[in-house]
């Protein structure tokens, strides 16, 4: 079991815009992802032994993005790990909640420039801008995969009490302004850092000559809000690892993606049968029982 997430460390993320927690995913939960990312990424010895073979991970600053669903149930799990999704429900006030973004990021020094200017995720989060009083809000993260220090490219971040004087448009400021205000978010492997898309942030320049980041980034708001939202998940759907991924879930972690839950109307005798032919190692009892 990973790292329950307590409610003053929530007021934090409201207050700050962001908290860390180390230790957020246990020895054997972080054991088996770093296992399976290292079966999509080159391990930095590997690479860093011949970087030019290589080079499709660092063509530029998102080269190393990949987007979910991942082809691992141990990477996809920690994106709805229940002490995420448990903080996620308290930091929403709702259980109607919506996991509407997984993506994991693969960064090596040397290759791409990873710095960025101060912005805010809402841009590609939302068609508006967040309400100043924190109503709809949404809860965005970084688990680290990796050990992260100063010299790892870490994500930087501009708390509230500097951040909230400037204006959410243009969403993004000039390069290099505000960098005296800036918190270096650094942690060991298995810290997770939460945060909100209407706080400044920016990603880093790796500064070690070998440096490695890896992280997985989950993303959750209430459901019913068309305004928000990253990813269709019906659109990736035929992705590798979503079949795992959902034959292995949970009903409760599968009405994360808006799976139809137990009970819903959507579910007869056709449907029944005919998802369990789509998906066949899927426990259908708590939909038959429904």
């Amino acid at each position: 079991m990973g790292m329950y997430i307590h409610d003053e460390t929530l007021e934090r993320v409201r207050i700050d815009g962001y908290a860390v927690i180390e230790g957020f995913l246990d020895d054997d939960e972080l054991t088996a992802a770093r296992s399976a990312l290292f079966n999509i990424f080159p391990r930095p010895d590997r690479y860093f032994a011949d970087p030019n073979t290589h080079e499709q991970h660092v063509r530029h600053q998102f080269a190393g993005l990949h987007t979910g669903p991942l082809p691992s149930w141990d990477l996809n799990r920690i994106a709805f790990h229940p002490d995420l999704v448990d903080a996620a429900e308290r930091f929403c006030d709702t259980s109607d909640l919506e996991l509407y973004k997984i993506e994991l990021w693969g960064k090596y020094s040397g290759g791409a420039d990873y710095d960025q200017p101060h912005h805010r995720d809402f841009g590609n989060h939302s068609m508006v801008v967040p309400r100043r009083d924190r109503r709809w809000p949404q809860l965005t993260s970084f688990i680290l995969l990796s050990d992260v220090t100063v010299h790892d490219g870490p994500t930087m971040v501009i708390p509230r009490a500097t951040g909230d004087e400037v204006p959410f448009v243009p969403r993004e400021l000039a390069m290099g302004e505000l960098v005296d205000q800036e918190v270096a978010i650094v942690g060991p492997a298995g810290s997770i850092l939460l945060y909100t898309t209407d706080v400044l942030h920016r990603g880093s320049t790796m500064t070690g000559s070998t440096s490695s980041r890896f992280s997985l980034l989950a993303d959750y708001s209430e459901r019913g809000n068309p305004w928000m939202g990253k990813m269709s998940w019906p659109g990736l759907a035929l992705q590798p690892g979503w079949h795992e991924m959902i034959e292995r879930a949970s009903a409760r972690e599968r009405d994360l993606f808006g799976f139809p839950a137990p009970g819903h109307e959507y579910w007869n005798d056709q449907t029944l049968a005919d998802v369990q032919n789509r998906y066949p190692n899927m426990d259908m009892s708590p939909y038959l029982s429904a």
